[in-house]
């Protein structure tokens, strides 16, 4: 790789793995790793080097080599170079420019068709030269949509996940949830459950009760249990309702492996639930879960920065057509991601490569409680994320989930973010909510009086 000087020092970099990781602004998990700029100074250097690079370079020498990683060969193997083509000439700062210019300009279909064209590494190199504004303003324009029982991603609508867990799985507490969340417009993107434990018999049962739920008010979503996917094929297996099937997943071949996946797997997963032929939509019909950290407390990043596999892991993600993909971007911990300030930024990085690689990106907007951050740090990031276009969010009891101890967003956030920005639900289940009663006109909701139809959970 060239050197760059400045001042009076020359700054030498060994090869582009290394000018991305320096690259990368600060964050704790690359200091842990070993990865990070020794300094502002070196960080500057090594995005001088990284804006000079061809866009080429990453497809002549893949930062983790094709022969022993499969998300490498994934990745190499479908990329489109015809949708490259408008870029393959550029360097990743002209990249920059490129995205730039065709934002401004509010050409979205321009950019929607690039995704294809670009490797996850190219979307973390321009992330890396990006201030905030310029991730939001590019991200803003780029509307990637997939479609279950209603369409996720659309320009002008937010979605939110309704996230009803439960401490002991009790089905009383999370269908009281469930009820919490639909009166204050919450689930469209869907209703998912995390497990308490990984039993098959539990997520049958989880997955019944939330069917029920869905086919008694022919509510316009889908429903997810998100056990690992060797439980899902199970449940398929015997007989019970599953509409999407969910897996966390990385951005290495050896971080899946620690997850108990390959993408052999993932393919006999999404083959099982496209049988089962559930969607009224569309049949988008995978849900993956991310986050910046999870290859390095694994062991698995290949000395890569914790951004740039996590890019690798949206390359993996678009592959099989989902119709839900998250980065739940502070709930690792402060190891990674220090304080509010590290997790604002990466929860746009990872809007912004989403979206760029051609995914219906949603975020979790989240933190642990020993992290150096607090609410207010995650309401600037999601009324950021607004403006930048997020697909869905999370709808958590009060933001604070009592099974897996961290904060996100509650109920009421999804309700301050589409009122400041103008948003709305997916158009299905914004209708179903005004034709309950639920909400009015304008899309507030409703006094319980005012309801067609009394919405009760069934008996537990």
């Amino acid at each position: 790789m060239p050197g760059v000087t400045l001042g009076n020092r020359r700054y030498a970099f060994a090869d582009l793995r290394e000018v991305m990781a320096k690259a990368t602004p600060p964050r704790s998990g690359d200091v842990l790793a070993g990865v990070a700029a020794g300094s502002d100074e070196e960080r500057v250097a090594a995005r001088y080097v990284l804006a000079d690079t061809p866009l080429a370079a990453f497809v002549a020498e893949p930062l983790i080599p094709y022969e022993i990683d499969e998300v490498t060969r994934l990745a190499c193997d479908s990329h489109d170079r015809e949708a490259f083509a408008p870029v393959a000439s550029l360097t990743v700062g002209e990249l920059r420019e490129w995205l730039l210019a065709r934002a401004a300009a509010g050409e979205s279909e321009v950019l929607h068709a690039l995704a294809p064209g670009l490797l996850p590494e190219m979307a973390a190199a321009v992330s890396k030269l990006m201030r905030n504004q310029d991730m939001i303003l590019v991200a803003s324009r780029i509307h990637n949509t997939a479609a279950f029982r209603d369409t996720i991603g659309l320009p002008g609508r937010l979605a939110t996940r309704l996230q009803p867990n439960h401490p002991t799985d009790d089905p009383r507490g999370v269908l009281a949830s469930v009820l919490d969340g639909l009166l204050l417009g919450s689930g469209d993107a869907c209703i998912g459950i995390n497990p308490a434990t990984d039993s098959p018999a539990a997520a049958a049962e989880l997955l019944r009760r939330l069917d029920e739920v869905r086919e008694r008010y022919a509510i316009p979503t889908q429903t997810c249990v998100l056990a690992h996917v060797t439980t899902t094929l199970a449940v398929i297996e015997a007989g019970a309702p599953v509409d999407l099937v969910f897996q966390s997943i990385g951005g290495t071949e050896a971080v899946n492996d620690s997850f108990g996946v390959n993408l052999a797997l993932l393919t006999e997963a999404r083959q099982a639930a496209l049988s089962l032929g559930r969607g009224t939509v569309g049949q988008n019909v995978m849900y993956f879960e991310t986050g910046q950290g999870s290859a390095l407390s694994a062991g698995a990043h290949h000395g890569l920065d914790q951004q740039t596999v996590e890019a690798r892991a949206y390359g993996l993600a678009r592959a099989f057509d989902p119709l839900l993909v998250n980065t739940v971007v502070g709930f690792i911990g402060p190891e990674y991601l220090y304080d509010g300030r590290q997790i604002i930024r990466a929860g746009l990085e990872d809007l912004f490569c989403g979206k760029l690689l051609g995914l219906p990106m949603g975020v979790d907007v989240c933190y642990t409680n020993h992290a150096e951050a607090d609410q207010d740090d995650m309401d600037v990031l999601l009324t950021l994320l607004g403006a930048a276009g997020c697909a869905y969010i999370m709808g958590v009891p009060g933001a604070d989930d009592v099974m897996l101890g961290y904060q996100s967003t509650s109920f009421h956030d999804a309700l301050y973010l589409r009122a400041l920005l103008g948003l709305r639900p997916a158009p299905r289940f914004e209708a179903w909510l005004v034709s309950m009663g639920l909400f009015d006109a304008g899309l507030r909701p409703a006094p319980l009086s005012a309801r067609n139809v009394p919405l009760e959970p069934p008996h537990a």
